[in-house]
């Protein structure tokens, strides 16, 4: 069954994480994504696979070109590209594009319906837009790391470059997508992970505005810093996670724990230290799993803290399809995360694992008219490269999730 997005048309040309995990969604959603590439990244992330690793989801559902924009047939052949195109990504900084020649302005006399997403740190203006950058700076200067009762927290790069960008990203393009299928006109986005970070803490900008600072450290619940919304060490080593905010949750929790008397203080500064002190003994008297099923029979809002290999094979996490399985032509069955979005009418899928770089690149060009003759000449330039003679492609159909929950 095709997705939602299906015969929408993507050229991708980032590199780094927040544009390709965009197009990872659009191509997971059924939009046909040709990733536009050029010279390798020389960004290292030693905890994180290499990008074209089998194992690597933001490379799936996607087919590549290795094309040089910095020659002038290199261009020529994007602009027949973008010409087909319903939407185009980019993750250079501000300026880059254009002086490649395929920025928006330069696109749009090809295609004026293109819908044309810009992704960088600071956004296409302001004092900052040229800076460079990481999700790290992003959170610092966006406030997200201020927020955290230790600001030396370093979250991961999954909120600045993941959620303030590549999703911001996902909505701008489907936005942008609805209004030209109601007019026909395309447009430009702008997005700046910086402003992605901002609206995320719009909550706590409130509460600063409102009462001119924020809360005490003590005070801040949603950042760990209260008793009854935090972490706690068990028996065992491990950990399991407390969000007792309501009040009969708060109560629930109290009881299960044998400290009713604390109940009419759940919200009391001076009784907290003392709360959270037994809560801290008490959690250390059984192991995690033991906790989660005592606390997991009535209303507490316990969950484990799972480390990777517990999710992987975790019976919830498999049930909802989030752990897929596909069958790889080197490296047999590889595993990846799977689709969050759930739509009953069209699925998405995740159809083969991706190209690797420059399989498409001759398939590509016959498909925009250019004879072998010319492919090969256009090899001969340096304008495009094509897939070593011999490289396998690593495409790959997924198994139904039914047969990897079945051997969990």
């Amino acid at each position: 069954m095709a997705g939602p997005l299906k015969d929408i048309k993507v050229l991708d040309l980032t590199r780094h994480a927040p544009g390709p995990y965009c197009t990872m969604i659009l191509g997971d959603l059924g939009a046909d994504i040709l990733r536009v590439e050029g010279a390798a990244s020389d960004l290292v992330v030693p905890e994180f696979p290499p990008p074209n690793s089998p194992y690597e989801p933001f490379c799936r559902n996607k087919k590549s070109i290795i094309l040089n924009l910095k020659t002038d047939e290199g261009r020529e052949i994007f602009y027949k590209l973008a010409a087909r195109a319903d939407v185009i990504v980019e993750g250079f900084r501000p300026g880059a594009v254009g002086r490649l020649g395929v920025d928006y302005d330069t696109i749009k006399r090809f295609n004026e319906g293109i819908v044309y997403c810009s992704i960088t740190g600071y956004g296409q203006d302001g004092p900052y837009r040229d800076l460079v950058g990481h999700d790290l700076n992003y959170l610092a200067h966006g406030g997200f790391l201020s927020i955290l009762k230790d600001p030396m927290s370093i979250p991961g790069n999954v909120v600045g470059d993941l959620v303030s960008g590549g999703m911001q990203a996902v909505i701008g393009i489907l936005s942008a997508l609805v209004w030209k299928q109601k007019t026909g006109e395309g447009q430009f986005i702008d997005i700046g992970m910086t402003d992605g970070i901002v609206s995320l803490i719009g909550l706590y900008i409130a509460k600063y505005l409102e009462k001119g600072r924020l809360p005490d450290e003590e005070a801040r619940a949603s950042v760990g810093g209260a008793h009854f919304y935090n972490v706690y060490q068990t028996k065992d080593g491990k950990f399991i996670s407390i969000a007792s905010g309501e009040g009969r949750f708060f109560a629930n929790l109290c009881g299960k724990l044998g400290c009713e008397q604390f109940i009419p203080y759940q919200f009391d500064r001076k009784k907290a230290p003392e709360i959270k002190e037994h809560f801290t003994r008490t959690f250390l008297t059984k192991t995690r799993d033991e906790w989660f099923d005592i606390l997991s029979e009535s209303e507490t809002a316990v969950a484990k803290v799972f480390a990777i290999d517990e999710l992987l094979s975790d019976a919830h996490v498999l049930h909802r399809g989030m752990i897929v399985e596909l069958e790889h032509p080197a490296h047999g069955r590889v595993r990846q995360a799977g689709i969050p979005i759930k739509l009953s009418a069209t699925p998405g899928e995740i159809r083969d694992l991706g190209s690797l770089p420059g399989e498409d690149t001759a398939r590509v060009l016959a498909d925009l008219g250019y004879e072998e003759r010319a492919i090969r000449a256009l090899s001969d330039k340096g304008a495009v490269t094509l897939a070593r003679s011999g490289q396998k492609s690593q495409r790959a159909h997924s198994m139904p999730d039914k047969d990897l929950r079945k051997e969990q």
